[in-house]
């Protein structure tokens, strides 16, 4: 019997220090013992670093806040296990999740990257908006379980091997480097999806910050839809149901404008909250009537921020080349860093 590979694991920190701990304790737990365990301080101004070195961890520090790619890059140049393991540093690892991900690699050797789901529960509970927020990305999570077309690289394993086949993770991306880096690994490799690969999640608490969080990342949307919407790819929010978020807002005027106004945004609403019969019964189960309605209010208003987004960010494609993508092959050989 072929012994385990090695494993390192990379995390990439910036202004952690809620999560940090919980998430190397996760980490430290696991049956799978990682050879090494990498903190990349991408720039923090809280105590991120002090909470990683506490911990008995290496620690890489970033020069300046470079975003999650160039974090991600750092941590695998610097690595020399024959897998490596990326875990944000907001998520906590059940403790097989290590065990398990080699595991898929092991069945599948064509598999370049197995990722796991989140779990139901956040990993620091602070309220409905971040109850409702980790049950979506439950949900959409836990329906493409098998083979998918998108990575994420949240909890992801990926072999050292194909990281050097791929190359590193395009920097210019603080967002949508999952799509970018799912389109190359489609290339060449399969791309796995498993619920036995399990974490616990820390999300936005707060509406401001998560409508915020989620227009910042669909300016990039327009580059990522070729993946999202590849016949695996990983869709979060159905097609209807944007389009019919987006309806609804646009006919409101109609219901101050005419007698029997209100029908149209009310039928929109109507079928945006049809559009994800699953999720819906998710969050009724999860709390009932009353979180079930404030979930979907908050879903729209994230469906919103979405459609706003892009829009914004088709324009700012429009006039600044350097916004999006890197131009590069999709491939690339191994470099001096040992990539």
């Amino acid at each position: 019997m072929n012994p385990a590979p090695t494993v390192s694991v990379v995390i990439p920190v910036y202004n952690a220090t809620k999560t940090l701990r919980r998430c190397l304790d996760s980490v430290a737990a696991q049956t799978h013992p990682p050879l090494e365990v990498l903190v990349v301080d991408d720039g923090s101004t809280d105590g991120s670093r002090a909470v990683a070195a506490a911990a008995g961890v290496r620690v890489l520090v970033q020069p300046v806040n470079g975003g999650v790619s160039a974090a991600r890059n750092a941590g695998v140049a610097a690595s020399t296990g024959e897998v490596v393991f990326f875990v944000d540093s907001d998520v906590a690892l059940a403790a097989d999740a290590v065990a398990n991900a080699l595991a898929v690699l092991a069945t599948d050797p064509g598999c370049g990257c197995v990722y796991g789901v989140y779990a139901p529960q956040p990993l620091i509970d602070d309220g409905p908006v971040e109850r409702y927020r980790v049950l979506h990305l439950h949900a959409a999570l836990t329906r493409a379980v098998g083979p998918v077309d998108t990575a994420v690289f949240a909890l992801a394993a990926v072999p050292r091997t194909v990281l050097r086949d791929l190359g590193p993770f395009d920097e210019n991306l603080r967002s949508a480097e999952d799509d970018e880096y799912s389109e190359r690994l489609l290339t060449r490799y399969r791309i796995r999806l498993t619920d036995t690969v399990v974490g616990w999640h820390d999300e936005a608490d707060r509406l401001l910050p998560l409508l915020a969080e989620q227009y910042r990342r669909a300016q990039l949307l327009r580059w990522s839809l070729r993946n999202r919407y590849r016949r695996r790819g990983l869709a979060l929010n159905p097609t209807l149901g944007v389009l019919a978020a987006g309806l609804t807002v646009l006919t409101l005027p109609a219901a101050l404008l005419a007698p029997y106004g209100a029908a149209a945004p009310l039928l929109c609403l109507a079928v945006f909250a049809a559009a994800d019969p699953p999720l819906v019964a998710l969050l009724q189960r999860a709390g009932g009537w009353a979180f079930l309605a404030r979930a979907l209010g908050t879903h729209l208003l994230v469906n919103v921020a979405l459609i706003t987004g892009a829009a914004v960010g088709l324009v700012r494609a429009a006039v600044d080349p350097s916004f999006g993508p890197s131009s590069r092959p999709a491939a690339r050989p191994l470099d001096s860093k040992g990539w």
